[in-house]
């Protein structure tokens, strides 16, 4: 089954989340019309390969011209418009950037990946649980309501400022009309009675002036309560999912719904704020003795112009947090002198502000005892939002070609750039703006998330880690001393972004049984609730000469360049000590199996099987854990269909026969097989001789007087009938050691 036809079958809850990562960029429609040709192209690979990238560009548009062709034969009218132009929209905007579509492509697949892992791992940790508090969501609610109430409030008041206006329109034509009449005309009876009626108008006008001024504050009032406390902690609450997110945990959403509530109430100040500015024009044309006007309108005004600026300050947000697009997996890791991109929003979406705003990006820009090191940034650091961009027609930006650059020392060395850059070194990003609307002038200034500096790859996984515990263990956006003083993390909640960095990096997470063993490698008892950095990435774990993260990272490596598929249908149990793995083995039939990552060496995976001795005795044999070099030259699964073991002077015969617990080798890894070993190749069209294919067949040999394992062989690359002419002429030991490549005819074991 295709990845997209599992997406489709997920709850609603899940596909609102794949939902949120498809837009204008990378089109819905295309993903579904194109599903099994895009989850076969190497998106990942493109993604850092413009030559590859501008190939698959070229075939993405091909495969949307003959879905334009099959639309049209069917005369499907809204699927035609909606082809040509998502077709229009992909040539113009990649057309100068393949790489570009390539790194959208593959972040889309990862997340789909992700969130069919979260499925079916319905298990939330204490970090989930706490981003999902049904509180949180009923404050969503609450304040959505009371911003759709505030507007209709502002409205009204609208309402009545324009009665006001006739009013006191009716009040002035009437006013003039009698002042305009000769003396000896005012005196008379009528027009006293004219003046009685006038009196009653101005006590009118003054009760709907303090009348409209009430309203005016009231609408304030509410508006100062919900940026006070619900808005500030929706947004606060955000912000923290954003970390969340991260650092691989669950997809965050909302940010469209924020940026509804803040345009609303931005909306209704600026509305108050014309309101009051009306008052002023009636203010000029009639006062009196006792008028509110004068008295209450600067102070309302002087409040609506705060909020105004808090509601602004607080809209500009970092959207996306930086990123190398080379490590889409791995955002706030920036190598010097790479480009990363990174994406602003205001969440006041107005027109008016559209082009108008320029955002400057700097580094580092008010620290000043954290670090000796100082950076600036490359690049075209200052760019104007806009409303084209986006899906939603937000108000954004998104600087794409920044890069980081280490200044000289003022001695003019380079500092410390170099492979002993410190990974737990903190840096930020700024990004500041102006805004002017409707005669008002705000300065705005936001921060990325800190950042880590490294100047080499291999430093990666450190800083990475330096990432996951910064942002596991803090709320505050800004401390970039944290590391000066790291507090320790709970195990409950270390254990559960472990876990997603398997579930967004390798596309599944790790059960309970699997963070139960990663628990006993990080501490040794259970009460232990706590635990320092040092023991996560600092300190070496007993009797080895590499950290607990190292050790991890190396496995998470592993998964992705050479296992995922294995890895990805759960066949790998991995995370099991070899006394649990005896545990489970001990009753099972001989020749049940279970794969399993090496704990003494980097990047290891081992499969240990189950036998019985002759005697009735029950024995356990574990092979030397293939690493990445050697499953660059034979695909895992490969290895566990053509394993051999040799049993003293026994013809070789592959002891793996069911996974644990009880799935036949071949159900479970079949379709991961290459071709199959014992097909032969045709004779070359050119007339040359033909040769007898050669094939890698790892062997193994286990003496039987031995009920403990011994360091199995080095796998031995032979074909099954060379192995067969082999024991004709060598010994099993010489067999054993020997490393051979032979392509034999069915006459002799001479090499061609």
């Amino acid at each position: 089954m295709s990845q997209w036809s599992q997406v489709q079958q997920l709850e609603i809850k899940f596909l609102e989340q794949v939902d949120q990562f498809y837009d204008d960029n990378f089109p819905m429609e295309i993903r579904h019309l194109l599903a099994q040709w895009i989850e076969t192209q190497d998106w990942e690979a493109a993604s850092n390969n413009e030559a590859m990238a501008t190939i698959l560009l070229q075939n993405l548009l091909i495969q949307v011209d003959e879905q334009l062709d099959r639309v049209s034969q069917e005369k499907n009218l809204l699927l035609i418009h909606n082809l040509k132009r998502i077709r229009k929209l992909l040539q113009g905007k990649y057309h100068g950037n393949p790489m570009h579509i390539a790194v959208i492509i593959s972040n889309c697949l990862r997340e789909e990946r992700r969130i069919l892992a979260a499925a079916s791992m319905p298990v939330q940790g204490p970090l989930e649980k706490s981003l999902q508090n049904s509180v949180v969501s009923e404050r969503q609610r609450n304040v959505e309501h009371k911003v759709s109430a505030i507007k209709n409030s502002a409205q009204m008041t609208d309402q009545d400022v324009k009665y006001l206006e006739d009013l006191q329109e009716e009040f002035d034509f009437r006013y003039k009309t009698i002042q305009s009449l000769e003396q000896s005309d005012k005196n008379s009876a009528l027009i006293k009675q004219e003046m009685l009626a006038l009196q009653a108008m101005l006590n009118t006008l003054d009760y709907k002036r303090k009348e409209v001024l009430s309203k005016i504050g009231r609408v304030i009032h509410e508006i100062d309560m919900l940026m006070s406390n619900m808005l500030t902690e929706e947004l606060l609450d955000w912000k923290r999912r954003q970390q969340i997110a991260c650092i691989g945990g669950p997809l965050h959403g909302g940010l469209d719904q924020l940026q509804n509530c803040f345009t609303l109430l931005a909306e209704s100040l600026f509305q108050v704020r014309r309101q009051l500015e009306k008052l002023d024009e009636l203010l000029t044309r009639l006062t009196y003795d006792g008028d509110p006007i004068p008295v209450q309108r600067p102070q309302l005004l002087e409040k609506v112009n705060f909020l105004l600026y808090n509601l602004f300050r607080n809209s500009f947000v970092v959207e996306r947090q930086p990123c190398m697009p080379t490590h889409p997996q791995r955002p706030m890791v920036l190598k010097t002198l790479i480009q990363f991109t990174v994406k602003l929003r205001l969440l006041i979406k107005l027109p008016e502000l559209n082009y108008q705003i320029r955002v400057k990006a700097t580094i580092d820009k008010n620290v000043s005892t954290v670090s000796n090191r100082r950076f600036i940034l490359c690049g075209t650091h200052m760019k104007a939002m806009n409303m084209d961009e986006s899906a939603n027609g937000s108000l954004s930006v998104e600087f794409r070609h920044l890069q980081p650059k280490e200044m000289k020392s003022s001695a003019g060395s380079k500092g410390n750039e170099g492979p002993h850059m410190v990974t737990e070194e903190l840096h930020s990003i700024s990004f500041e703006t102006q805004v002017c609307l409707y005669g008002l002038t705000i300065n705005l200034e936001t921060s990325s998330l800190p950042v880590v500096m490294i100047s080499n790859v291999s430093q990666l996984p450190n800083a990475w880690a330096s990432i996951i515990w910064y942002n596991l263990s803090t709320n505050d956006p800004q401390n970039l001393s944290f590391f000066n003083n790291p507090p320790a993390a709970t195990l409950s909640q270390l254990l559960e972004v472990l876990s997603w960095q398997f579930s967004s990096y390798v596309g599944r997470g790790l059960n309970s049984e699997q963070l139960n063993m990663l628990a006993e490698k990080l501490t040794v008892s259970y009460n232990d609730y706590q635990l320092s950095w040092a023991k996560f990435c600092k300190e070496h774990l007993p009797g080895k000469s590499f950290t607990f993260w190292v050790w991890l990272e190396a496995i998470l490596d592993l998964i992705k360049k050479h296992i995922l598929p294995l890895w990805i249908d759960g066949y790998i149990m991995g995370f099991v000590s070899k006394e649990k793995e005896r545990i489970l083995l001990k009753d099972k039939t001989p020749g049940t199996f279970l794969l399993r990552f090496s704990e003494s060496n980097l990047g290891g995976i081992t499969f240990t099987w189950v036998d019985q001795l002759e005697n009735g005795d029950v024995t356990f044999h574990s092979v030397e854990p293939y690493n990445k070099g050697r499953l660059s030259a034979l695909p895992f699964a490969d290895i566990l269909r053509d394993y051999k073991v040799i049993m003293a002077d026994n013809v070789p015969e592959n002891p793996l026969k069911y996974l644990y617990p009880d799935i036949p080798k071949d159900k479970a890894f079949g379709k991961h097989y290459s071709c199959q070993p014992n097909e032969v190749s045709k004779p070359s069209d050119g007339g040359g001789k033909g040769y007898v294919p050669s094939v890698f067949i790892p062997v193994s040999k286990i003496l039987n007087d031995s009920t403990d394992p011994h360091s199995p062989s080095d796998l031995l690359p032979m074909s099954p009938s060379v192995y067969a002419v082999l024991r004709e002429h060598l010994s099993p030991t010489v067999i054993e050691t020997a490393y051979l490549f032979l392509a034999s005819s069915p006459f002799s074991p001479t090499a061609n």
